[in-house]
C-alpha cells in the first residue's frame, strides 16, 4: 500500500485525500491551522460559491491563466461530478444567479463537513498544529517531508496543497511556493488577484459604501490602447477606489508594470444616442429647475453630487440654459467615466493569489513534478487562477482529485 503525505487540508488538500484513500493508498494530511478548511469556512462571504453550473467546456472561458493546462483535470473531476460528490455526501445543493452553486444551507460548513466525514470513512488520519518545513528528498525522489523541529515523515508521494498568499490569516503565507523552489521548480511571480482596486481619484471615499449594478466596466492597459477585460455587472464604491463582482473580475487582468485605466459605462443598456434622447428628455421636464435637481431620475442621491462636479456644469446652472454641447459632453461622462487605477488592495482582501508554480513544470495529467519524482501540486500553489463564480474552487476539486488519483497509484509521468 502506498503512502501519500498531504501537505494542507483546504479544498484542494482534502479532496486529494478522499481520492488518495478511494484509491487504495494510506494517506496522511498535514495542517499547521488547528482545523481544517480554515480558508474554505469564509469564502463566498461564508456561503461557499463551490463551483459552477454551468457547460463543462465554458468553465475554461473563465479561467485567466493556463486553462489548458487544465484540461485534464476538469474533464477528469467535472463540475457534475462536484456537485453529485457533496450531494451524496450530504450536502444538498442550489444554484443562483450565473450558474453559482452553493449549499442549500448558505452555511461554508456544510462543505467542510462533507469532506471530513468521507476523510473518517476513508480511514484518512489529520494531523493538525502539524507546520511542514521542507520536502524530503532522495535521489532525484520525494522520500516524504521534514516537520517544524525536524521529524521526518516518511512517504512514497507527497501532494503539495497549501493555498496561496491570500487571507493570511487563515495560514495562507506562500509556505508551499518556498518548498517547490528548494525543489527546484520557477515560481511566476505571485499578486493579489480577484481583490479591490485603488484609484488616483478622490471622490470614491465621497461615495463609500455605494453600490452600482447594472454596469459595465472596461479596464485598458497603457495609453488605453490595449483593451484587457470588458465585462457587465455590479460594483461597489470603497473609501480607496471601487470593489464588487465586476471590479474583482477586472484586477484578475491587471498586467504588471502598466498604467492602467478603468472606464465605467453607468447606462450600457442605451446608445450614446439614446442617451442623448433620454437627457433632453429629462431637462425637458425640469426646465425650471436647477442642474443639480434635475439628475434624480438618472442617479443615486450620493452619486449626484460626485457627477456633477466632474461634468463641469455649474449646479445652479437653470436646466434650459444648458447648451447641446454640455449636455452631449455630460452624455459622454455618463457612458465614458474614467479613473485611473494606482494599485489593488493587498493579500488580506484578495479572494485568490494569482501566480504560482510554473506550469510547465507540472504533468497536466497526473499533477506530477517533472523535477522531482513523487511530488505532485493542487489547488492555488499552482499558476492558474479563474474569475468569480465559483471556477477557483472548482480548480481546486479537479488538481486536487487527480493529483490525488495519481500519487496514490503511482503512475509514471
Amino acid at each position: 500500500m502506498r503512502k501519500v503525505i498531504i501537505i494542507g487540508a483546504g479544498p484542494a488538500g482534502m479532496m486529494a485525500a478522499c481520492r488518495a484513500a478511494q484509491c487504495g493508498a494510506s494517506v496522511l494530511v498535514l495542517e499547521k491551522n488547528e482545523k481544517a478548511g480554515k480558508k474554505l469556512f469564509l469564502t463566498g462571504k461564508g456561503r461557499c460559491n463551490l463551483t459552477n453550473a454551468c457547460d463543462t467546456r465554458d468553465i475554461f472561458d473563465n479561467i485567466v491563466r493556463n486553462p489548458r493546462f487544465l484540461y485534464s483535470a476538469i474533464y477528469g473531476f467535472s463540475n457534475d461530478m462536484v456537485m453529485d460528490f457533496f450531494e451524496k455526501r450530504g450536502c444538498a445543493l442550489k444554484t443562483e444567479r450565473g450558474g453559482r452553486v452553493f449549499p442549500r444551507s448558505d452555511h461554508s460548513s456544510d462543505v467542510i463537513r462533507a469532506l471530513e466525514r468521507q476523510m473518517r470513512t476513508d480511514g484518512i488520519m489529520l494531523r493538525l498544529h502539524t507546520q511542514v518545513a521542507d520536502l524530503w528528498r532522495q535521489e532525484g525522489s520525494v522520500a516524504g517531508v521534514i516537520l517544524k523541529g525536524g521529524e521526518r515523515l516518511g512517504g512514497d508521494a507527497v501532494i503539495v496543497a497549501t493555498g496561496g498568499l491570500s487571507y493570511p490569516s487563515t495560514g495562507s503565507t506562500g509556505d508551499g511556493y518556498v518548498m517547490a523552489q528548494k525543489a527546484g521548480h520557477r515560481i511566476v511571480e505571485t499578486a493579489p488577484s480577484l481583490v479591490p482596486l485603488l484609484v488616483r481619484e478622490d471622490w470614491p471615499g465621497k461615495l463609500q459604501g455605494l453600490a452600482l449594478k447594472n454596469v459595465e466596466a472596461s479596464l485598458y492597459g497603457r495609453e488605453e490602447k490595449k483593451l484587457l477585460y470588458q465585462g457587465f455587472g455590479e460594483m461597489l464604491f470603497t473609501h480607496l477606489g471601487v470593489s464588487g463582482p465586476l471590479i474583482l473580475s477586472a484586477s484578475s487582468y491587471l498586467e504588471g508594470g502598466r498604467e492602467h485605466v478603468l472606464k465605467l459605462d453607468l447606462k450600457p443598456a442605451l446608445t450614446a444616442e439614446q442617451l442623448d434622447k433620454r437627457l433632453l428628455r429629462d431637462f425637458s421636464e425640469h426646465q425650471k429647475k436647477q442642474f443639480k435637481n434635475a439628475l434624480g431620475d438618472l442617479f443615486p442621491a450620493r452619486l449626484i453630487p460626485v457627477m456633477i462636479r466632474l461634468s463641469g456644469i455649474e449646479p445652479e446652472k437653470p436646466v434650459n440654459e444648458i447648451t447641446r454641447e454640455e449636455r452631449r459632453q455630460f452624455g459622454t461622462l455618463i457612458k465614458n467615466w474614467r479613473m485611473h487605477i494606482a494599485g489593488t488592495g493587498d493579500y488580506g482582501e484578495a479572494v485568490i493569489t494569482r501566480g504560482g508554480v510554473h506550469v510547465k513544470e507540472v504533468c497536466p495529467s497526473t499533477m506530477e513534478s517533472l523535477k522531482l519524482r513523487g511530488l505532485y501540486f493542487a489547488g492555488e500553489v499552482l499558476d492558474v487562477d479563474a474569475l468569480t463564480g465559483g471556477f477557483n474552487l472548482q480548480i481546486a476539486w479537479s488538481t486536487g482529485y487527480l493529483a490525488g488519483e495519481n500519487a496514490a497509484l503511482g503512475r509514471a509521468k
